[in-house]
């Protein structure tokens, strides 16, 4: 049966997550006068990110909240002790310089256009709805989404087959009906086959372009590729590069 639906992760798929990230942290640690405490932003970069990902993991494990987490990654990288409020702060004044660099990928709204009246939309992301939301009304895309599904309140993360499944029901159709774009290989990729579902790894040549990818997934160079894997109705789309 044909795929009705696709259901789309965020970051490094429809949002330069990426490219906002370095330009982001680069402003802000210029702004607060730590930019000397690392050798390079990629370094600052490097070391936020495995923060992220360690207080991530605690959250997931529901060993704190969404707010906790993030006040202890601020207080990680800066390595110091900080109140509520102070690490808040931080992390709004980050945020800020965040914000002003975010961007769609160019490949987004031409394949969102051209699936817009064959296929239905939902998002799936292993974030939280508060941040994710306001994301995509700052995108211009918020309501190109029917569902936007997040771990936060999901209580279940990707790559759990409940995640996907859950976003399969928010849409009321079967695995096999509905397609999952991601960009981790393994999060997305490997989930989502896992799930039922067809699951499609956009791989745009970064972080993860060197890694032997995972049997399952469809890999992708660009969204251009996308709608001739979805079926005959779709009106555009090119050969896969790496099929």
């Amino acid at each position: 049966m044909s795929i009705q639906a696709v259901v789309w992760d965020v970051d490094d798929t429809l949002f330069d997550y990426t490219t906002a990230d370095r330009l982001g942290m680069r402003a802000h640690l210029t702004t607060e006068g730590l930019l000397d405490d690392y050798g390079t932003v990629e370094q600052a970069l490097a070391r936020w990110r495995e923060i992220t990902d360690l207080q991530w993991a605690r959250f997931a494990a529901g060993e704190a909240t969404f707010e906790a987490q993030r006040r202890d990654r601020v207080r990680v990288f800066l390595g110091r002790e900080l109140t509520d409020d102070e690490a808040d702060a931080w992390f709004r004044r980050y945020r800020d310089r965040y914000e002003e660099v975010w961007t769609l990928f160019p490949d987004v709204l031409p394949v969102l256009d051209a699936l817009a009246a064959s296929h239905r939309h939902a998002v799936l992301s292993n974030s939280s709805i508060h941040v994710q939301d306001h994301k995509l009304r700052v995108l211009g895309v918020h309501d190109r989404f029917e569902s936007i599904l997040c771990a936060a309140e999901l209580g279940v993360s990707k790559p759990d087959a409940g995640a996907f499944l859950a976003a399969c029901t928010a849409l009321d159709l079967p695995p096999h009906q509905v397609a999952y774009v991601g960009d981790h290989p393994e999060i997305d990729g490997r989930g989502a086959a896992e799930a039922g579902l067809l699951s499609v790894w956009i791989d745009r040549g970064g972080l993860y372009a060197t890694i032997e990818p995972p049997v399952g997934p469809h890999r992708i160079a660009s969204l251009a590729e996308l709608p001739s894997l979805l079926g005959p109705d779709s009106r555009f789309g090119a050969p896969s590069t790496f099929r």
